[in-house]
């Protein structure tokens, strides 16, 4: 147990919760508060939102009874011309208002928004130049015009990975203390969930590059528990493969097979499971589309706290690469003219190097002449050498 405060700060601690976000002193009352439904609980499922936060930006500017609002949110690895996401939100009275342009806004040039201390709340008056009479008014001006005369600003930080700048605004009267300590409040755990956002987004980009790479192969995965029942499956599994749902409304989900397949896959599962020594075993799943399913024992390495899989299942679709492409890059990687890039590839997708030369207009010949050159220049062996040089290089991923 960690050391108690002295009685004097902890109810200095508790006075400040109660006058920021409206707790009691009722045992039990923080977990029914308006603020955990409205605005915490929003704030943590709305990085699985997208765009995120939509609901937590709705209910923060009615909490502070502000007329707009916008969240604009950046990454560090965007691209230059990768536009910001902006988020707008606006109070029913103003539904018929031009939402908040942050380019406008940025135009004006008010105080820099990257110069903004992260989870300060700055009032309209500290963004405005008064170093400049002239550029003061045009300012105010051109605020006045877009119906803002009180805002507040303020920026969270994910330590370099993410930026987000939040703007709420008002027009005719000026935000009240307590919804400025509202805001102030919660700017730390705003910082959090940009961590976590900004973390998640991290990951669905590892998770997107090994999908892309596996559906350019043709190659789609599922993860299954010790009695066969599907944890995850990747958008290609997804597409080819039948689901249903877990008998007796129970979680998860199941491949919809015939009986005694869906029996053999549960005890190979089971088998694999239970024996680290076990071989990899196929299973034709679907007879009438000749689909078969390699299943080994899981080796995925994952960061607790998880839900290991026991087993996981491979299947194959007959996709290949765009020819085109694929010739371009044969050409490249070995150093190859474009009609012997074109010969090795037409070899490669199962054509006999006579056909491969009458479809590209060769001479048979010519075709024998090439392919030898095809042999000299990519060090391959015969045909057989180059299908393999070729399938196993970079082709099939363009």
């Amino acid at each position: 147990m960690g050391a108690k405060l002295p009685k004097r700060q902890a109810f200095a601690g508790r006075k400040r919760l109660t006058a920021v976000f409206g707790y009691g002193t009722t045992p039990g009352m923080a977990l029914l508060s308006a603020d955990l439904r409205e605005l915490f609980l929003p704030l943590v499922e709305g990085i699985h939102e997208s765009p995120p936060w939509g609901a937590f930006l709705r209910n923060l500017a009615a909490r502070m009874v502000a007329r707009r609002a916008c969240l604009v949110l950046t990454l560090a690895n965007a691209a230059p011309d990768q536009e910001p996401l902006v988020i707008q939100v606006a109070a029913p009275r103003a539904v018929q208002d031009d939402p908040l342009d942050f380019r406008d806004l940025d135009a004006l040039r008010l105080h820099p928004y990257g110069a903004l201390r992260p989870g300060r709340v700055y009032a309209l008056d500290e963004m405005l130049d008064y170093g400049d009479r002239a550029q003061l008014a045009r300012q105010r001006a051109a605020l006045a015009a877009m119906g803002i005369r009180y805002g507040r600003w303020l920026r969270i930080s994910a330590g370099g990975a993410a930026d987000a700048w939040l703007v709420l605004v008002r027009e005719r009267e000026d935000f009240s203390g307590s919804a400025v300590a509202l805001l102030d409040g919660i700017a730390a755990l705003m910082a959090a969930a940009l961590r976590a956002l900004a973390a998640l987004i991290d990951q669905r980009l590892q998770t997107a590059l090994a999908t892309s790479a596996l559906a350019r192969l043709g190659a789609g995965q599922l993860a299954f528990d010790a009695g066969g029942r599907v944890m995850a499956a990747d958008g290609l599994a997804e597409a080819v493969l039948p689901f249903v749902p877990e008998p007796g409304g129970r979680p998860g989900r199941r491949l919809n097979l015939r009986p005694d397949v869906a029996h053999r896959l549960e005890a190979v599962c089971a088998m694999l499971s239970g024996d680290p020594q076990a071989p990899s075993v196929v299973l034709r799943v679907d007879e009438g589309r000749a689909t078969d399913l390699l299943l080994r024992r899981s080796d995925l390495v994952l960061a607790e706290p998880c839900a290991r899989p026991a087993v996981i299942g491979t299947i194959r679709a007959p996709v290949r690469e765009p020819a085109r492409q694929a010739i371009r890059a044969i050409a490249a990687l070995h150093g190859l003219s474009d009609n012997e890039a074109a010969l090795a590839h037409a070899v490669s997708m199962g054509e006999t190097l006579i056909e491969a030369g009458r479809r590209l207009s060769l001479s048979e010949e010519t075709a024998r002449n090439y392919s030898k050159r095809v042999y000299a220049k990519t060090g391959a062996r015969g045909q057989a050498d180059l299908v393999r040089l070729i399938l196993t290089g970079l082709a099939p991923f363009v």
